[in-house]
Parts: structure tokens; sequence; C-alpha cells
């Protein structure tokens, strides 16, 4: 076990309300318990979104590709800081400026691996220059490109076992934000892509 399937995440409602904290490593063993997480997607202006295709070692969905970088605050953290936190470890990068674009609840067991996602998942958008430079951990990623959003969405399509079950959820969330006015609305009211209770992969026994 990673020194990270360690650190405590805070355990939610489906309204995102705190009930209580446990291990990263707890709240992914099957049947899975519902925990605070985020999502970061960083876009060019060109409006192409970077992905990185997660390394071999990880616990849950390895080799798959996924968004820019995901994540668990700490309890009680801000989401930023988390955030930042974690684009330095995975991909080498300073803080970058977030906005939350809405938040996605979603479920998927990996038959790989056996461990279980299930997210109150909070979508964050980085605009950042096109020749970013980044520096992938090898531990944490085994290489990223650039894409085109919607093109990731046909995609998912054609080929959805290539890409992490909760990719769809979170670039529909970047291609149609939740209404700023509305922030702090519940999960079930702003989610986007695959409702959980339908997610990909998903093999019953919760």
């Amino acid at each position: 076990m990673t020194a990270r399937e360690e650190h405590l995440v805070e355990l939610v409602d489906d309204g995102g309300r705190v009930l209580g904290e446990t291990t990263v490593a707890n709240a992914h063993q099957p049947p899975g318990r519902l925990h605070r997480a985020f999502s970061v997607l960083l876009v060019d202006p060109a409006g192409r979104v970077l992905l990185q295709r997660r390394a071999a070692v990880k616990t849950r969905f390895p080799l798959r590709w996924a968004n820019s970088c995901c994540g668990h605050p700490l309890p009680g953290q801000s989401l930023t800081d988390a955030a930042n936190r974690r684009l330095a470890e995975e991909l080498g990068l300073g803080p970058v400026g977030l906005t939350e674009v809405g938040v996605y609840l979603y479920y998927a067991e990996d038959p790989a691996t056996g461990r279980v996602e299930f997210e109150y998942d909070h979508v964050l958008r980085a605009d950042v220059p096109a020749d970013l430079p980044t520096r992938p951990d090898p531990d944490e990623v085994a290489e990223v490109r650039w894409v085109d959003p919607v093109a990731v969405i046909a995609d998912l399509d054609a080929d959805p076992r290539a890409y992490a079950p909760w990719l769809g959820g979170v670039v529909n969330r970047l291609l149609h934000p939740a209404d700023p006015t509305r922030s702090g609305v519940p999960a079930e009211s702003s989610r986007s892509g695959v409702p959980a209770a339908e997610a990909p992969e998903r093999s019953g026994g919760r």
C-alpha cells in the first residue's frame, strides 16, 4: 500500500454533506463508500484538454486514459489546495488558477483490481498556456496528450475500455458547466454523464 492510500478522505452523502472520514484504501474497497474527490481538466487556448494515461502501478483503472489530474482533498482541505498539490505531484506543475464547473457523482468497479470508485467528484477547470511544460512522474502517469474534448466523447463511445469510467462525466461537465449562480446545489441536481447507478463497468454487488 502506498502512503497516499493511508491518507484520510471525507465521507459524504449524495448532496456533498460531510458524514465522517476514512482512509483512501478503505473508501475504495467493495462495496465502496461515497467520498469527496476532484478531477482537474487543464484547458489550452485552443480548447484542448490534457489527458493523462494512468500509470501501470495505479490501484484503480491502471493504464486507462483519464483527465489531467485526480485526487481527494484531506478532511477540511480546500479543493484548490488539494488539486494544486496533486498537479505538482503528478505533472510537476506549479499552482494554477482553478474554477469549479460542476459535480459528477458516479460509481464504478474496476474489473482488473477489484477496487471501487464511488465519488462525489468536483470538476475543476484551469486555463493554461499552449506551451505548458509538464514533468509527469512515471509512478503516476504513463503518458500525456492534448485532445479536443468533443473528440474524447466520441472516442469514449467507440472504445470505452481505453478510458477511465469517470472521464465522460467529467468532460461533459466541462462542456456543459453548471450555472454558477447555483453553486452548492446537490449532485443529483447538477450531475452530468452517466448516473452513478448506471456507471460503466458496474458489476453489481452494491
